[in-house]
């Protein structure tokens, strides 16, 4: 090869690579990645239009990651994770998750986890129930519910200022009314001592249920009730004291178990438990 042959080709490749290098260094300062630019370049129209959709969806649903949001659109969950990326869209962040304090000193209880291996192919057979609190000013809101396994429906919920075990009794009693009384084969919780006294587990037994619980100290064995309440309180609004009065709040709390049970998508359902429970009796009118 001629000195002049190789002289143009060791500046062709400083080109290239003194090109490559800017676009990396395009791309540390505005914390993109390389192939952003090149992909903001060939298509702005299309993702701006997408953009505006994404904020229009989280307008509604602030806490909706990239999944929900490719449900809801009809889009890619790579493209709607691309665009977000560009324009650094975020989601509402999740909360924490709450624990509720157990005494470690206690013996189990003697009502196994029947539900660990166990798939509902119907709604009514397992329900899982948990409650929670939410802090308001200076004073202690709880929250007590009840879902169906298969729809992730919330069936059943109570509200008061104390956590006993009238107001998870309350809770279930909400939740067969809702149901039309019909009742389901398992019920699981945790072991805390508003599930594990007398009274809760014999009217359960009486109504012939099976009493389930998680071994204790394991919160993953009743793990769709603590996902379901690090979302609810992320959609609910992290600054809980901007409701003036506790009659806000409780309006609020009924609001959002609506919307979640009729409007939230649901990633392994697809759509709503509502509709994913409307969808199931229409292929199963006879039950």
């Amino acid at each position: 090869m001629s000195d002049f042959k190789t002289q143009v080709l060791i500046k062709a490749n400083a080109s290239h690579n003194l090109a490559k290098s800017t676009k990396n260094h395009i791309a540390t300062v505005l914390n993109k990645s390389v192939s952003s630019l090149y992909y903001q370049h060939k298509l702005p129209d299309k993702d701006e239009r997408l953009k505006q959709q994404i904020l229009a969806v989280l307008s509604e649903n602030p806490a909706y990651g990239h999944r929900r949001l490719a449900i809801a659109l009809g889009v890619s969950k790579k493209r709607i994770r691309c665009v977000m990326k560009m324009f650094n869209i975020k989601p509402t962040k999740r909360m924490s998750k709450f624990r509720k304090r157990r005494d470690e000193r206690k013996p189990d209880a003697i009502y196994p986890n029947h539900i660990k291996s166990f798939c509902p192919i119907s709604p009514n057979l397992v329900y899982v129930g948990d409650f929670t609190y939410i802090k308001h000013h200076d004073q202690y809101i709880y929250l007590a519910t009840y879902m169906d396994l298969f729809t992730r429906e919330i069936v059943g919920w109570s509200i008061s200022n104390k956590h006993t075990k009238y107001l998870v009794l309350d809770a279930l009693l909400s939740a067969f009314e809702n149901t039309g009384y019909k009742l389901p084969k398992f019920i699981h919780t945790d072991q805390g001592s508003e599930y594990n006294c007398k009274q809760y587990t014999s009217f359960v037994s009486y109504l012939n249920i099976n009493v389930s619980m998680s071994k204790k100290a394991s919160p993953w064995e009743n793990g769709y009730q603590e996902s379901f309440y690090s979302t609810f309180k992320t959609d609910l609004g992290i600054e809980f004291d901007r409701f003036e009065t506790v009659g806000a709040l409780v309006e609020a709390i009924h609001q959002q178990i609506n919307y979640h049970n009729n409007t939230r998508i649901h990633t392994t359902l697809k759509m709503s438990p509502v509709q994913f429970k409307n969808k199931y009796y229409q292929a199963h009118p006879s039950e």
